[in-house]
């Protein structure tokens, strides 16, 4: 299997380190670390046989996750992949019910019906994920359509992996959503592997967000490892959503660390490749940048890891220690009153 595409494609916005306050930017790199440390986490506990069915993390794209939805407000919907645990943070989830989700525990989201990847709550604007995944953004754009209608000035965002943009059903969402200038962002996390197949087998663009012209709206290709960049970019796009100015297409490029799945060890990927990029880990180069402007230092990040490690531990505890389901409930819920 070849090498993916060279990923240094010149991103057609610039960050602007000013712009964001040292609130919002310890913010950020909060939610991000927490995200990275729990994932980590979920990996150890997958070995160890404590977890209910596959796993599938998204190391390398936490950046996107956290950035993408952090500016977003309440009555906004999103529909998070399966490696977008980070936006499911961001918008209320904690590291309990994560953790009775992922055990497959009565308390969990699904109840112990499903695993974490499908997991929503529509009172934090979360849109459970399909295994389809190509089907997501047109799901979401019913809740875009939707706040349109109603004239509420909010917002929906959908994601794809650069793989599921070679469906048909991501040019249907994005065509509809042009063609009704509905408030909606389209963010394609490209990570450069369709489980084992490279972009150079996916497309032949030069970048993703090149297809956005023949929809007839904004597109950018921005480093999907740069926190600020992807907040900066979607922030924009967001602001213009509400104002009734229709779709942007944003495709934010990374590198999936890790397998398609955690079963999956990516022996495809060069190893070159991961090489390089596990250095650009999006809060390895976040902390470098909040640390350089003052913002924080080792100390301060030692502290926020361990505080966060307790709490993950607390949260796999309680879990273990939760009721199972009861086989009656298994019909519950399948069939509409």
């Amino acid at each position: 299997m070849g090498k993916s595409k060279d990923t240094a494609r010149a991103p057609q916005v610039k960050s602007v380190d000013a712009s964001l306050s040292q609130e919002t930017a310890l913010k950020l790199y909060e939610y991000i670390l927490r995200t990275y440390l729990f994932e980590e986490n979920l990996h150890l506990l997958y070995r160890k046989g404590e977890l209910m069915g596959g796993l599938y993390t998204g190391s390398g794209n936490e950046g996107v996750a956290v950035a993408s939805t952090i500016m977003l407000e309440t009555g906004d919907v999103i529909a998070p992949s399966h490696r977008d645990i980070g936006a499911h943070f961001v918008r209320g989830e904690t590291f309990r019910g994560m953790m009775l989700q992922l055990m497959a525990k009565q308390e969990g989201g699904t109840k112990g019906k499903d695993n974490a990847a499908h997991q929503g709550s529509m009172e934090r604007g979360i849109l459970g994920m399909i295994s389809h995944l190509a089907v997501m953004p047109a799901t979401v754009i019913g809740c875009a359509l939707a706040h349109k209608i109603r004239k509420n000035g909010k917002v929906a965002i959908g994601y794809i992996g650069e793989g599921s943009t070679s469906l048909g059903d991501f040019h249907e969402a994005m065509n509809f959503a042009s063609v009704l200038k509905l408030p909606f962002i389209m963010i394609i996390e490209n990570n450069q592997w369709a489980y084992s197949t490279p972009t150079t087998h996916q497309y032949a663009c030069k970048q993703l967000s090149d297809r956005a012209i023949g929809y007839g709206v904004p597109g950018f290709t921005i480093d999907g490892t740069d926190a600020e960049l992807v907040y900066h970019t979607v922030n924009e796009a967001v602001i213009r959503a509400r104002s009734g100015a229709g779709p942007t297409l944003i495709e934010a490029v990374t590198m999936r660390l890790r397998g398609h799945s955690a079963a999956d060890m990516a022996e495809y990927v060069p190893k070159e490749l991961l090489a390089e990029w596990k250095d650009k880990l999006p809060h390895l180069l976040y902390r470098q940048k909040l640390i350089s402007r003052g913002w924080w230092n080792e100390a301060q990040d030692k502290k926020l890891s361990e505080k966060i490690m307790k709490e993950i531990d607390e949260a796999v505890d309680y879990a273990k220690n939760s009721a199972d389901p009861e086989p009656r409930i298994a019909l519950e819920g399948v069939y509409a009153d």
